[in-house]
């Protein structure tokens, strides 16, 4: 079994990002705590060295020996240094030798009367933080005080903070590892299992399905998998049904035009009479092949998105009862009525005038082959937004249960007398595909044994005074 390949990378991407976060929030704590922890013994520094100005202020020896007293005690270094460098007073630990933090330039602001302050690390490596402030006496200023305090205590407790911090870190990453890998499997688990459906999906065993019930985005995508191997299962039974219903359709045909051909090449008739409707056949039954391969040609067409058809402004009315002209002979060779009627103004549609014209005409052989007595009535409908052609006859009807598979391809209701009626079986599939491209609906309703009723509905071009009545 191969590696889950998937929940690898899913887990790297969850510790990446749960590293980047914990590594960005370590810093910023260790940010904060260093910055309160400087600014903090900054504040104390420059406290201490107002307190020791204060005191150096009082000029007398007392003072300057609680100074001295006062600087072992706060664990600091003071230097009282004159204006031209010279030290007058230290205390403390710092080497009275290193006077590298005393620059010309904070002198200056010193002996103008301002206060400095600087982090400053000795030749050793310590640490100290530097406060400088003027020493006055008699409104004049004397000297500036220094006071050094070391930062060792900070840096103690800022390690203290970090070791802390890295323990947590450690501790919180390695349990954020051991989640991520639970969560990292068990949202990789849906998609390994699509990705071996889709794999049998591609081998051909349609039958697969996933049996993932998340009502999440994964879910939404099983049920797309298990909807195209549906749809994939039901293209292939229908291929296959296509299939051979052609290679049906077309050997009936082809087996009379051969054996009635032979019969007549032979001269194995009798009269010419004989003859004539040997010949009679091979020529209905040649023009059934040309309708057949015809209707198969527009079936592919259609399906396929690649019929071209040609919108102009169609007077319905009109072409209606050119295709009821066109049928009328057949009508009367089975002493079938035939009627056309309207009502309603009639205005234009948007349409291709021979599409819509090869709609009704299937409709109405359709209904002309399916009935034995009675008539055909053809109807039109005009409202102000729409027009609905009806086509009603009093044939043998259709079964309610078979009703939903009429407009299947090949399919007859009649399959007993399927050559008695005719027909490529093909005719309602290209006028329902006819009728959905060019934006109509269409509703059939039928009775065994009473007739069938269809219904066709287009949206009707605004009236601009060109309509009829």
């Amino acid at each position: 079994m191969r590696s889950n390949r998937v929940g690898l990378k899913l887990g790297l991407v969850i510790i990446s990002v749960f590293l980047i976060v914990i590594l960005f929030l370590g810093f910023a704590i260790d940010r904060m705590f260093t910055n309160f922890y400087s600014a903090e013994m900054r504040r104390e520094t420059e406290e201490i060295t107002s307190h020791f100005t204060v005191m150096a202020n009082a000029a007398d020896t007392t003072s300057e020996q609680t100074m001295m007293t006062f600087a072992e005690f706060s664990n600091v270094s003071i230097f009282n240094i004159l204006e031209s460098g010279s030290v007058t007073l230290h205390s403390g630990v710092h080497d009275s030798t290193d006077r590298t933090f005393i620059r010309a330039s904070d002198l200056k602001k010193i002996f103008s009367g301002e206060k400095v302050s600087l982090l400053y690390e000795d030749p050793s490596g310590n640490r100290y933080f530097v406060s400088g402030q003027p020493i006055t006496a008699g409104g004049v200023i004397t000297s500036a005080l220094y006071v050094m305090s070391s930062t060792e205590q900070m840096e103690q407790s800022l390690s203290g903070v970090r070791n802390l911090l890295i323990l947590s870190g450690t501790g919180a990453f390695l349990l954020a590892l051991g989640i991520t890998w639970i969560i990292a499997q068990v949202l990789s688990r849906p998609l390994l299992q699509m990705q071996k459906a889709t794999r049998k999906i591609a081998r051909g065993e349609l039958e697969t399905r996933l049996e993932i019930k998340s009502k999440d985005e994964i879910g939404s995508l099983a049920d797309a998998i298990n909807d195209l191997a549906i749809d994939l299962q039901h293209y292939r039974d229908t291929r296959q049904e296509l299939f051979s219903n052609i290679s049906h359709e077309l050997r009936t045909p082809i087996t009379y035009l051969e054996g009635y051909s032979k019969v007549v090449k032979d001269k194995l008739y009798e009269t010419e009479e004989e003859k004539d409707r040997y010949l009679d056949i091979i020529y209905q039954e040649a023009v059934r092949l040309q309708h057949l391969v015809d209707d198969l040609f527009d079936m592919a067409k259609m399906e396929e998105g690649k019929i071209s058809l040609v919108f102009e402004r169609i007077d319905l009315s009109e072409l209606v009862e050119q295709a009821v002209r066109k049928v009328e002979l057949k009508a009367k060779d089975k002493s079938l009525r035939l009627t056309n009627s309207q009502s309603g103004k009639a205005s234009l549609v948007h349409a291709d005038g021979k599409r819509m014209e090869q709609i009704v005409l299937n409709l109405l052989e359709n209904a002309i082959r399916y009935t034995e007595q009675g008539g055909i009535d053809v109807h039109l409908v005009y409202t102000s937004k729409r027009v609905t052609l009806i086509v009603e006859d009093t044939g043998i009807g259709i079964p309610e249960e078979e009703l939903p598979y009429i407009f299947e391809r090949f399919y007859r209701v009649e399959k007993s007398r399927s050559r008695q009626f005719g027909g490529t079986g093909l005719g309602l599939s290209i006028v329902k595909k006819l009728v959905e491209v060019q934006g109509g609906e269409l509703q059939v309703s039928s009775k065994l044994g009473e007739g069938t009723r269809f219904e066709i509905q287009f949206v009707l071009l605004p009236d601009n005074g060109e309509g009829r009545t």
